[in-house]
């Protein structure tokens, strides 16, 4: 009994120190598995970001270099983002493709310029006579917009975010005066998007010309009117220097939406959390621009006007009663020809119908009877 009970003791020491050499293995096993996650987990995305506009933009290329730094911010330092301007790295108008084939990881410019490739890719940007900043950024965030958004440039390989917002733009310069439609017949204006389409519909040219190009086109006659933005870049721009009409609205681009795209291998080779970073960021740039061009507008209005002795003129109704006829035209000559933009328009229109009731009982009654008393 004793050499049982001897023999048990020394079974049970040796069962105990192979289950705890068993449990340390394991553990340690885990320790370093759980290490390898940690460091996979922090590796460094280096990525290159190539823009639509001039280098250090005002407002423009300022966000792309306030977006790179956000995301590295809120990464922990895991995504570095390089900025470019237009025609640093590829032509400026190139930008999409170079995202697109995966040359570039991450762009940034407006959707209208891709029109070639995609007509309903301009929907995402601006439609003359369309929904402002406030309703636009509604239909992209919860009406379905964002998803058609992606659903475009899923063909191109790419994904893409919000990158900021114009507000209702300033209708442009012009060499001369612009009393009805039947002056803008011959006209070479620099305008984008459908409102070129429109522009031509009423005789006009409408020519596409990078933002860093506009001036000197201007000035030596390549075009006889360009639209932008507003008072701040036109200021800095010197358009008042080159044309002697500035005329508002912006019936063309009521709230131009701007974008950060996406190389669709780059960001779904991403961690998740790091996907929502991008996404994260790109909602603060939504909020920054539109609130940076508020502001700056506003101090540069008043300079090109007191300063500069602009004087501001308005498009008369009669004609824009017409250019809203034309756009029509325009759009239902697009979707006509490509299922895409059809299915995109609809989504758009039915949400502009909603959300413009609700606007006319508030918006629009605020401006016109309490600010204009």
């Amino acid at each position: 009994m004793k050499k049982y009970k001897s023999f048990l003791k020394i079974t049970i020491v040796l069962l105990v120190i192979l289950v705890t050499s068993a449990c340390g293995n394991k553990n340690s096993e885990n320790s370093s598995n759980s290490n390898k996650v940690v460091k996979a987990d922090k590796k460094v995305y280096n990525w290159k970001m190539t823009t639509t506009w001039p280098p250090n933009f005002p407002v423009l290329g300022e966000v792309a270099n306030k977006y790179a730094e956000w995301v590295e911010e809120l990464s922990d330092g895991q995504i570095k983002i390089k900025v470019y301007g237009g025609g640093e790295l590829v032509p400026a108008l190139e930008a999409f493709d170079a995202v697109s084939n995966g040359t570039i990881e991450i762009g940034s410019g407006a959707s209208y310029y891709w029109a070639g490739k995609t007509p309903a890719a301009q929907f995402f940007a601006a439609v003359p006579f369309g929904m402002n900043c406030q309703q636009l950024t509604s239909w992209l965030e919860v009406g379905g917009g964002y998803e058609l958004w992606k659903k475009t440039y899923a063909k191109y390989n790419i994904v893409p975010f919000l990158g900021g917002n114009s507000g209702v733009q300033m209708g442009g310069w012009f060499n001369k005066e612009i009393n009805s439609v039947a002056d803008l017949k011959g006209l070479k204006m620099r305008l984008p998007g459908i409102g070129g389409k429109v522009l031509e519909k009423a005789g006009g040219a409408a020519v596409l010309v990078a933002g860093g190009e506009i001036y000197t086109s201007l000035e030596r006659g390549v075009i006889d009117a360009t639209e932008w933005i507003g008072p701040y870049h036109d200021y800095k721009m010197g358009f008042h220097k080159v044309a002697k009409y500035y005329y508002t609205p912006g019936w063309h681009e009521p709230g131009t939406q701007f974008e950060f795209f996406v190389n669709k291998q780059k960001h779904d080779a991403l961690p998740p959390h790091l996907q929502a970073v991008l996404d994260a960021a790109s909602k603060k740039a939504q909020v920054w621009v539109l609130a940076e061009f508020d502001k700056q507008n506003g101090i540069y209005l008043d300079k090109l006007v007191k300063e500069e002795g602009v004087e501001v003129r308005e498009f008369s109704k009669e004609m824009l009663d017409v250019l809203r006829g034309y756009t029509n035209e325009a759009i239902e000559e697009m979707i006509g020809n490509d299922a895409l933009s059809k299915e995109v328009y609809e989504s758009y229109s039915k949400y502009q119908n909603r959300v413009s009731k609700w606007s006319e009982l508030t918006e629009k009654a605020y401006y016109n009877k309490i600010l204009n008393n």
